[in-house]
């Protein structure tokens, strides 16, 4: 099979053809090598490339097997992983200049858990310095860019991620998320980004184990496929007590076997946020494609009107706990967003810290009634479309400016505040062929009703087989 064809197989299929023993982890291994040696001149998804290892652990996995009984094995797959993420022996950056020559000695647990069940780690995907913003670029790679229109940014913080993905260099690659860093570049490059609930993809060792606003995540070109990656990053570890175990039904079932959700809402705004009007006509049209399906799409949303500043106030206390030190020892080598996170939290007392926790508090339990009600919520994925690629955030929509480069994330951050879990779906696309994202929100832990919800509504869509694609050239497009 010419490795092009390779290349554009969906993982699913891959995984397949691999465990019948009709393709080798080599020949994997050699299509995306090529892939990545074709687009990476154009788009700076994947600077970090391990072949030797990956070839290795390929002979390994063969010699010694893993998790063969996991509904997630993925039988010798070459994967990217965010470059956040250490992975043993090979260069891990995190996109700083403090750590551009760093080689871990051990692996995040993520990456553990991805090659027990047969993931062959192939290339390190790029990020923002320390995944903080949503454009990636930083001063180790450079700028990562949109493979739809190469003058834009693919978003952030997975964007490397979400590119290598819409190019067809890799078939599956982790993502994490803050504040939107899975979904936002999910819906900027036309790819499926999922953010899990808590605990659902065990993680570590970390300063910070019991946070649970930064997540790990799958991402894809298909919700199919992301659903076989979140079975095989799923479950749990001795060193992550949050972990969840594995459910008793694996989340490709849940999308094999999908489940119509019974009562849907739809807000292009939550009530309270600016929204590019085509963005939220685009996100709305798909939205309603299930009422094609006999199922009810209300205008509704939970009430979120205070995530701001809940959001804003845990986001800075993350940052201490994570970086403060760092702060202390290499002030000149952070960018400056970093330099004003660390700050900004340690400027918080007890009172401020408290009240936003005890907001949060009841934030959780208005979104747990609106659940009652709803089996979904569904809103754009992002405020804005991608925009030009040396914009490093977006300071205006409509008439709201933002005086902070974290503000126009509001849109996927309110919901990382909630524990449920999210995903960003290839929507549709603005008159100037910039991709479009619809977010979709479910109960807390409700993994499998999203996924099942997300592919009904990615095949009415009709829109999975546009990726992958070659870089395309294209004019500056500015935010707006």
């Amino acid at each position: 099979m010419p490795l092009t064809e390779l290349t554009r197989m969906s993982a699913v299929e891959a995984v397949q053809r691999l465990k019948s023993r009709e393709l080798q982890p080599t020949d994997l291994i050699d299509a995306a090598l090529a892939r990545m040696e074709e687009v990476e001149p154009a788009v700076n998804a994947l600077p970090t490339r391990c072949p030797d290892r990956a070839r290795a652990a390929a002979v390994e996995l063969a010699r010694r097997g893993g998790d063969t009984g996991s509904p997630g094995w993925l039988a010798g797959l070459p994967i990217a992983i965010k470059d956040l993420l250490p992975v043993k022996g090979v260069r891990s950056t995190q996109g700083s200049p403090i750590f551009a020559d760093h080689v871990p000695d051990r692996s995040d647990i993520v990456v553990e858990t991805l090659e027990r069940r047969g993931g062959v780690v192939l290339a390190k995907a790029n990020t923002p310095e320390f995944g903080a913003g949503a454009n990636t670029f930083n001063p180790v790679f450079g700028k990562t860019r949109n493979p739809w229109n190469t003058s834009l940014t693919c978003g952030g913080s997975s964007g490397g991620s979400a590119v290598a993905l819409a190019t067809g260099e890799i078939w599956l690659a982790s993502g994490s998320d803050l504040g939107g860093s899975l979904r936002i570049p999910a819906s900027f490059c036309g790819i499926v980004g999922m953010r899990p609930s808590p605990g659902r993809v065990a993680r570590g060792p970390i300063y910070n184990q019991a946070d649970d606003l930064a997540i790990e995540g799958p991402m894809a070109r298909s919700v199919a496929d992301v659903a076989l990656m979140l079975d095989a990053m799923a479950g749990e570890a001795a060193e992550d007590p949050t972990s969840l175990p594995l459910p008793e039904r694996s989340f490709q079932d849940a999308v094999r076997h999908p489940v119509r959700p019974v009562r849907v809402a739809f807000s292009a705004d939550l009530g309270f946020l600016p929204v590019h009007p085509e963005v939220a006509a685009v996100a709305e049209a798909a939205a309603r494609r299930f009422e094609a399906m006999g199922i009810p799409v209300d205008r509704a949303a939970p009430d979120l009107t205070d995530a701001r500043e809940i959001f804003q106030t845990l986001r800075a206390a993350f940052f201490v706990v994570d970086k403060a030190e760092l702060l202390r020892t290499h002030r000149d080598q952070l960018k400056p967003d970093v330099v004003w996170n660390i700050e900004k939290g340690m400027t918080l007392d007890a009172d401020t810290i408290g009240r936003a926790v005890r907001a949060r508090s009841a934030l959780l339990q208005r979104v747990g009634r609106f659940f009652q009600t709803y089996d979904l919520v569904l809103t754009p994925a992002v405020m804005v479309p991608p925009f030009d690629v040396d914009t490093i955030s977006v300071r205006k929509v409509g008439d709201v400016e933002f005086d902070n480069y974290i503000d126009w994330l509001s849109m996927t951050y309110a919901f990382s505040l909630t524990r449920c879990p999210s995903l960003s779906l290839p929507a549709g696309f603005l008159a100037d062929g910039r991709p479009v994202g619809l977010q979709m929100v479910a109960r807390a832990n409700g993994e499998a009703g999203l996924l099942s919800a997300a592919a009904l509504l990615e095949e009415a869509l009709g829109l999975a087989a546009l990726v992958p694609i070659d870089p395309r050239l294209g004019p500056v497009l500015l935010p707006g």
